[in-house]
């Protein structure tokens, strides 16, 4: 385990120096207790003490819309040139929710066939995760899902230890910046007891946040199929989508095709798509295998409680809180679980 300290007095002529390799982004205050990523090339900006974003880091792994290709009808053969879209980008700042969830999607995109978009921007990106040493508030619940302390996934992973931060360097590329910053110091013992002593206070501060157990949810929803909890959820949901924009391991994607005027040139797009919207399931001939909004919303769930456990071994939750904090019907995950669980068990 290779572990540094950065001094706090010295942030701001890291992410100089780190700005002066990369396009550098990082959590920025928007007011009203919002929160966003954006480019800075100083710490000034840099929101150290912040709730999740309104959007999580899957933005730069996944932008909303993106050019998948360019085509060109006009010859006697149809051609056309794949495009990937990249820069070196550095994320500073990556709550532990946000790396789970940059986690699921690296193991949904590696799937065969392998989407070689994602995977050679993700490679470009350098990740800086930051801990946080207190609840954001109560829509998290990260502790459900084991996401509140770090399990990988970063290059380097700052813990705010007071005047100083250790930093867990846990990759070659990691260890490589760090070095050429010239700013890092090898942790003393003190320094590794000041992160064992936050651990310690954050198992006291971080609890499960709804009333059951993780291990049960894989029953609770193997019995969910059937459940009133989603007509209840349903009758109030509006369609909106906004649950799965802002969700850290939703990945759905519409492709449309743009032509020129010339009607023989063009380019092909991804853009990012919901489940919550009544067009997503519709098929050719107008069946919709998911047309009432209760069965939309059992679906999301699923797709976070139930397929990737059977599929991935884990849930794609990351106990962000984003759904909750964004939805117009105020639909809340925990009341949700809480009342699936309660018919239950």
């Amino acid at each position: 385990m290779n572990y540094q300290v950065l001094q706090k007095k010295d942030l701001d002529e890291f992410i100089r120096k780190l700005s002066g390799k990369m396009t550098v982004v990082a959590p920025v205050n928007k007011g009203y207790n919002n929160f966003a990523f954006e480019e800075v090339s100083s710490a000034e900006r840099i929101a150290l003490q912040y709730i999740p974003t309104i959007l999580p880091p899957k933005k730069y792994f996944m932008p909303q819309k993106e050019k998948m290709l360019d085509f060109d009808i006009s010859g006697k053969i149809p051609e056309d040139k794949a495009v990937i879209e990249y820069e070196d980008i550095a994320i500073f700042g990556i709550h532990t929710c946000d790396l789970a969830g940059i986690q699921c999607l690296n193991m949904a995109f590696s799937e065969r066939p392998r989407d070689y978009n994602y995977l050679i921007r993700k490679d470009h990106i350098f990740s800086i995760g930051l801990e946080c040493n207190d609840y954001c508030d109560e829509s998290a619940s990260c502790t459900l899902v084991n996401a509140h302390l770090p399990n990988g996934g970063y290059d380097l992973f700052l813990s705010d230890v007071g005047d100083r931060f250790v930093c867990h360097i846990n990759t070659h590329r990691g260890a490589e910046i760090a070095g050429e910053t010239g700013l890092f110091q090898k942790a003393a013992a003190a320094d590794l007891t000041a992160l064992d002593n936050l651990r310690e206070r954050k198992r006291q501060i971080f609890k499960n946040e709804i009333n059951i157990a993780p291990r049960f949810l894989p029953e609770i929803f193997e019995k969910a199929m059937e459940s009133p909890v989603w007509e209840e959820v349903g009758s109030r949901c509006v369609s909106c989508g906004n649950c799965t924009n802002v969700c850290p391991t939703c990945y759905c994607f519409d492709m449309f095709d743009s032509i020129n005027l010339d009607m023989k040139t063009g380019a092909r797009f991804r853009v990012w798509d919901s489940c919550q919207l009544e067009p997503f399931a519709r098929v050719a001939g107008g069946e919709n295998f998911r047309e009432e909004r209760s069965e939309r919303q059992r679906h999301r769930f699923f797709r976070k409680f139930k397929y990737p456990v059977e599929k991935y071994y884990r849930f794609f939750c990351t106990g962000c809180g984003r759904c909750t904090r964004t939805c117009m019907a105020r639909i809340s995950l925990k009341e949700t679980l809480n009342a699936l669980a309660k018919e239950s068990l």
